[in-house]
């Protein structure tokens, strides 16, 4: 994977008062006696598609606010395979256990490209012990994040092949219309659901053919869902 190389990245130091999407993330409910309290800086950055974030077992230095794009967590299975545990989106957090065990547990690579604030660990922790809105939001944060990563496993890597490819797909739908969804390259796909290549792509092909999805770009990355109950009963 290709590493970050931070001084490209770096864009400045985060607004986080007039952020666009902070009703979206961690600093939601911050006040500005709360604001006064950051002394370390926020960066903001924009990576590359295929750039990884952190490694797997890294000491941490921060969590990162996702705000455009999406990024993968991955894992290296006991015989050396690659396996995707999560897909991250817009305004979810990575290296969020880093606050409990100083170590990230995966691998977190930009699934497109990526623009995240980088938030050092010191201001998490003297912020979370400051302020009772942000330790209940980390708290919630968390929970959420050992839930989705449940959902996933209980919903990809279980059934046959075309109900794998079903599950993600409606799982990748646009939170804003729940019309279209937003899919990555088919190695990526057979990682996260433990399929070949040759067998994600003939899925896919095949619930094109029966019209529940119709692509809307050349890269056969975005469709269009038109049979949404025939993808909820593959």
């Amino acid at each position: 994977m290709i590493p970050i190389k931070t001084d490209s990245a770096w864009r400045g130091t985060s607004d986080c008062r007039n952020c666009g999407i902070r009703d979206m993330v961690l600093f939601a409910d911050l006040n500005e006696h709360d604001f006064s309290m950051i002394h370390a800086p926020i960066d903001d950055l924009e990576i590359r598609q295929g750039a990884t974030l952190y490694a797997e077992g890294d000491s941490a230095q921060g969590v990162f606010t996702l705000r455009t794009g999406m990024i993968k967590l991955v894992r290296l299975t006991p015989d050396g395979r690659q396996r995707i545990v999560r897909v991250l989106r817009q305004g979810d957090v990575a290296g969020l256990e880093a606050l409990g065990t100083a170590h990230y547990a995966s691998e977190a690579i930009a699934l497109t490209d990526i623009s995240v604030c980088r938030i050092p660990l010191e201001v998490m922790h003297t912020l979370g012990a400051s302020s009772p809105r942000l330790h209940l939001k980390l708290m919630q944060k968390w929970q959420q994040a050992l839930k989705d990563a449940d959902d996933w496993l209980a919903d990809l890597n279980f059934g046959s092949a075309r109900q794998r490819v079903a599950n993600l797909i409606l799982k990748m739908r646009c939170p804003a219309d729940g019309q279209t969804t937003t899919l990555f390259a088919r190695e990526d796909m057979g990682a996260m659901l433990d399929l070949k290549l040759e067998t994600v792509s003939r899925e896919i092909s095949a619930l094109v053919r029966q019209a529940a999805i119709e692509p809307i770009d050349r890269l056969g990355r975005r469709y269009l869902i038109r049979d949404i109950q025939q993808l909820q009963t593959a």
